[in-house]
């Protein structure tokens, strides 16, 4: 099952006020995405893609500030449960993980890693995965960009880290996949890409909460 579109955005109201940050308009412009390349791909669902993606990143709603990936993942996997959305679950838990089971291929030592691990090792990804994994690395807060520019961002916030480049070499695939499904490139369909792929705005950093 999967929230309404109204409720799904209304979730992201709702988490923004507790977690304000850039993820929220990431998360807009990720369902976005995802709805406009489905349109273009027979046996997709333009309505699902856009709610999917809305719902990516929920999980950042669970605490103030910044949100590791293996947290953000499984507190969004928990609250769309509780939810029934059973759907929106399933995409929390596999967006961040494009090499999938060989991503987890190593021993968990928290408890949402054991819990990501054992669900990421029985799961098959469908083209709502790939979709949301790809709309995940062309979307930002300000708009599109090209999953070059995304894979730079993403590095100067972070660091580049062990399989960083697998997982850009899953990202292009992913994305060759579709354009061959939609007969034309993922760019054609990304408002105003050319335009925001050429902004170079500084990483964001979280807020310093005030101690009242």
């Amino acid at each position: 099952m999967l929230p309404t579109i109204d409720e799904a955005l209304h979730e992201l109201e709702i988490a923004g006020q507790i977690n304000p940050g850039p993820w929220v308009k990431h998360s807009i412009n990720t369902g976005v995405a995802a709805r406009n390349i489905a349109e273009k791909v027979p046996g997709m669902d333009p309505e699902k893609a856009y709610i999917v993606g809305l719902m990516h990143d929920i999980g950042r709603r669970c605490k103030f500030g910044f949100v590791d990936i293996p947290t953000h993942v499984y507190e969004g996997y928990k609250y769309c449960m509780e939810k029934g959305w059973d759907e929106a679950a399933r995409i929390c838990m596999t967006h961040s993980y494009l090499l999938m089971q060989d991503e987890v291929d190593y021993e968990p030592e928290t408890e949402n890693e054991k819990a990501i691990k054992e669900y990421i090792m029985k799961c098959e990804v469908d083209d709502y995965d790939k979709l949301i994994q790809l709309c995940d690395s062309l979307a930002v807060d300000y708009g599109f960009v090209i999953l070059e520019k995304r894979f730079v961002d993403v590095t100067r916030r972070y660091g580049i880290m062990e399989g960083y480049i697998k997982g850009w070499e899953v990202a292009f695939s992913i994305k060759e996949y579709f354009e061959e499904k939609m007969g034309c490139s993922i760019y054609d369909v990304l408002p105003d890409i050319g335009k925001t792929t050429l902004l170079t705005p500084k990483p964001w950093k979280p807020p310093v909460k005030e101690v009242s």
